[in-house]
């Protein structure tokens, strides 16, 4: 039997619970920013390869994409803030043994555990805002300011780490998780209230966390792996058929289990997956060009890496700004027209990176990262609070943790993907500007800088067309806004039945 939901609003101080989780969220995405800034001092150390080190960052990876959805089902049955700080605790924990490990496999199981409980992050957090702030508008802007704070880890990740490891060493990009994690804990035990979705009387869905969980760990292993290996590839070819085995299995437990821990019937909710198809591409094309930025600063710019870190603090501004902006229209605009201008700015931002070149200012690089963030900004608490007001309050930790799924596979998949189309297009304006190029020296001297400028030439092609493309990708988001339809009460639904302590 379901038990009624209720809140004890009098004692919940919102914009502290909101500063709260901010705190939990940001903590977790820095860490998983700066580490990678921190694996050329660990290969020193461990005397590992490259390749090695890279399961450093795979493991936490999947092991997170892995676990999202299981802590989403266990807080919405046994309470969100047990999950939330039990997470918080095991992350802690986490982190101070991987700042003490002695060797790669020692540093990829901590790692693991730090992943694991990291994952509890988004879906708990998600519903504990939800609970906390039941107004749609205040809602809104909550959603959207907690949201910035995966970008804005992005981006401090840099400024932050880099001095970090350069005065400490590398373990100190862990260890600092204690004290600052420690101020999180406190204020967690402190501020946020216990709430549950309903009692559960069946047994917990094992099974559907098992195949679900195969079915990631085969998809974001892919993704992460995949241009190392080969897209068609034997073991990129097996990944793909272990996803889609894990996945039909995934599909037959859940429309059997009484309590699945994906209820498919949100995928019957049209705005439910317009939104999240909407925020899949919006992300995709978020960390598909925040990831290549970096890389062509330092590479054709000259840039280093604290400086290509500065590039990046405008956007946070703007970010920040545009998603206040934006949930601040809750109630006085529909839904799905704050996402589609949301979406075509962003779009038009990204465009704005196809006219990069070797001679570009630093201002060619910060003003197109700020349109982009301030269209995605503008929109992001919007985004989460559809996903929040079209389904039932006591399973919006389950639906959160889809969200989470989708944003966190959205980013490995751009990531991927618009690698790949670089490394394609290099190769064949490579050959396209070599057949119509003509040497006119005798010089070896001169035949090495001509080859050189066919190189410079199509690397620097190939990155104007991928930012090309990816603005029209991100484009194709607003068709998926279009079809986000709420009820006229969806945007203010009140949140009066969740069980307190």
């Amino acid at each position: 039997m379901s038990v009624a939901e209720r809140t004890d609003g009098q004692s919940v101080m919102p914009w502290l619970v909101l500063i709260t989780v901010i705190i939990g969220t940001f903590l977790g995405r820095l860490d998983q920013t700066v580490v990678n800034l921190a694996l050329p001092k660990i290969i020193g150390d461990f005397h590992i390869t490259i390749s090695a080190a890279g399961w450093i960052a795979t493991a936490y990876i999947l092991a997170n994409a892995v676990f999202v959805p299981i802590w989403g089902k266990l807080g919405d049955t046994i309470g969100r803030k047990k999950v939330y700080i039990i997470g918080f605790v095991v992350f802690i924990i986490g982190s101070i043994l991987s700042g003490l490990s002695w060797n790669l496999s020692s540093m990829i199981v901590f790692r693991v555990i730090q992943a694991i409980a990291g994952s509890a992050d988004y879906p708990t957090a998600m519903a504990i805002l939800a609970v906390t702030f039941p107004e749609g508008r205040k809602r809104s802007q909550a959603l959207g300011l907690w949201s910035v704070s995966f970008a804005l880890a992005s981006v401090f990740g840099p400024l932050l780490g880099g001095p970090l490891i350069d005065a400490f060493g590398w373990r100190s990009v862990f260890l600092i998780n204690l004290p600052v994690g420690l101020l999180g804990l406190g204020m967690a035990m402190t501020f946020i209230k216990e709430s549950i979705g309903k009692e559960v009387h069946h047994q917990f869905d094992w099974w559907g966390a098992l195949t679900l969980g195969s079915a990631l760990a085969s998809l974001v292993l892919v993704l992460d792996q995949g241009q190392t290996w080969g897209w068609t590839s034997l073991p990129s070819i097996i990944s793909y058929l272990a996803t889609v085995a894990w996945g039909i299995a995934f599909v037959l437990i859940e429309q059997r289990h009484p309590e699945p821990i994906v209820d498919l019937k949100f995928f019957r909710n049209s705005a439910f997956v317009c939104s999240l198809l909407n925020s899949f591409i919006a992300f995709m094309g978020m960390m598909g060009s925040v990831f290549l930025i970096p890389i062509f600063a330092e590479t054709f710019l000259g840039y280093t890496a604290t400086q290509t870190g500065y590039l990046f603090i405008p956007m946070a501004v703007f970010m920040v700004a545009a998603s206040w902006i934006g949930g601040r229209l809750t109630g006085l605009v529909q839904p799905r027209w704050v996402i589609i201008f949301s979406t075509a700015l962003a779009a038009f931002g990204l465009s704005l990176f196809s006219f990069l070149d070797p001679r570009s200012s630093a201002l060619a690089i910060m003003v197109p990262l700020s349109v982009m963030s301030f269209g995605l900004g503008f929109g992001m608490g919007q985004r989460s609070n559809v996903i929040v007001a079209t389904v039932p309050v006591r399973e919006v930790g389950v639906a959160s943790s889809i969200s989470a799924l989708a944003r966190n596979v959205a980013g490995a998949f751009g990531i991927a993907v618009f690698g790949s189309i670089l490394n394609t297009l290099i190769n064949s304006n490579v050959m396209r500007i070599a057949s119509n190029s003509v040497v006119r020296s005798t010089s070896s001297l001169d035949y090495q800088r001509g080859v050189e400028l066919v190189i410079l030439k199509a690397q620097v092609g190939a990155y104007a067309s991928v930012f090309s493309i990816a603005s029209i990708v991100m484009a194709l988001g607003i068709v998926a806004a279009f079809w986000i339809r709420l009820p006229k009460t969806a945007g203010m639904k009140t949140v009066e039945t969740f069980v307190a302590d």
